[in-house]
């Protein structure tokens, strides 16, 4: 068991209610889910109310981090750096703080932080036990913008090779004065943070299971497809192979489509 100083606490804000036995408040595997998603979500709250009411959730890239500064007596805490375009809106916010926060002292801009995989499908004999198996986070914090040079380029650099290990190092480096201008960095400090996990086989109910005829022509399982144990049917359907071969079909007709455009030149 993680000892309490690797646990987030429990708060009403981050507690899991629904189907408690997946939920985890470990930093180990929260922060696994989080550096491993390829996108996270970034929600926040509208600049103005009056402006517009709507809350606003950015696709963007970044990884949890603990920069300690030269001289620094104790390591940091864990936090999540995110980056984008200086100019973003995101960016801008906590230098422009909104107006409802015009009369309240935070140590920055509220946010969520959520990051998902799905790591395969859950056959059931009945579609209202179907599931998914997945690893889910989703992190409460204060965002506020790094500023410091040391702890931009920390930041930088481990978003890089988040992405793809020791790649900072085997680019073009140092990054030029322009470019660390035009890239911004958001800490978010972590305050609450969750996972609900599901990673185990299918959850046939016993009517089903009693129902061998139904069984005979039913397949279930889970996965690459994997059947499951009390599938009593032969090999994996036609249709769910041609699904899988569509799907692969897909995501590689997508990526030639990518690799034949030019990206547009930098100045």
């Amino acid at each position: 068991m993680p000892s309490e100083a690797e646990v987030y606490a429990h708060t009403p804000r981050s507690s899991v209610n629904r189907l408690k036995q997946r939920a985890t408040y470990d930093h180990e595997k929260i922060h696994s889910i989080i550096d491993s998603a390829p996108v996270l979500h970034v929600s926040f709250n509208p600049t103005s109310f009056e402006d517009d009411p709507f809350p606003t959730i950015l696709p963007m890239l970044g990884c949890t981090g603990s920069f300690t500064s030269s001289g620094a007596q104790e390591k940091s805490a864990v936090v999540i750096y995110l980056h984008g375009h200086s100019a973003s809106r995101f960016m801008k916010i906590p230098s422009q703080p909104p107006s409802y926060l015009e009369e309240v002292t935070l140590p920055g801009i509220p946010v969520c932080v959520a990051a998902t995989h799905i790591d395969g499908l859950v056959l059931a004999y009945t579609p209202f036990n179907h599931s998914c198996n997945y690893r889910s986070a989703v992190v409460h914090g204060y965002a506020s913008a790094v500023e410091e040079p040391e702890e931009k380029t920390y930041a930088l650099q481990l978003i890089t090779d988040n992405m793809l290990s020791e790649r900072w190092d085997n680019s073009r480096v140092p990054p030029t004065e322009a470019e660390m201008k035009s890239t911004g960095v958001i800490r978010v400090d972590i305050v609450s943070a969750s996972a609900k996990i599901r990673a185990y086989g299918v959850g046939n109910g016993q009517p089903d299971l009693d129902n061998e005829q139904m069984r005979k022509g039913v397949w279930t399982g889970y996965g690459e497809p994997v059947s499951a144990e009390e599938n009593l049917v032969g090999t994996v359907p036609t249709y769910i192979g041609d699904w899988i071969k569509g799907h692969n079909d897909e995501a590689e007709k997508y990526s030639k489509q990518i690799t034949s455009l030019k990206a547009p030149k930098k100045s």
